[in-house]
């Protein structure tokens, strides 16, 4: 809580599930800007767990690319 507050612009993280999973669980994060690849991968580690907390959040930006590859931003509502 400290380092967001005095830090003046955004802190950016990549890759980490585990750190997100922490952060969101203590309301730290503000937007997410995601990547979504056409794949199904059908099993494995999810970024969003059962169980989590609850919060909303508002699409702000979506931008699809030629290889379908679709960017989103989400923001905190």
């Amino acid at each position: 809580r400290r380092l967001k507050k005095d830090v003046s612009r955004g802190i950016y993280m990549s890759g980490s599930a585990t750190l997100v999973r922490a952060l969101l669980a203590d309301a730290l994060i503000d937007e997410f800007h995601l990547c979504m690849y056409p794949f199904i991968r059908g099993s494995g580690p999810r970024l969003f767990v059962d169980g989590a907390p609850s919060s909303k959040w508002s699409l702000a930006v979506s931008e699809t690319y030629d290889n379908g590859v679709l960017y989103l931003k989400y923001v905190t509502t």
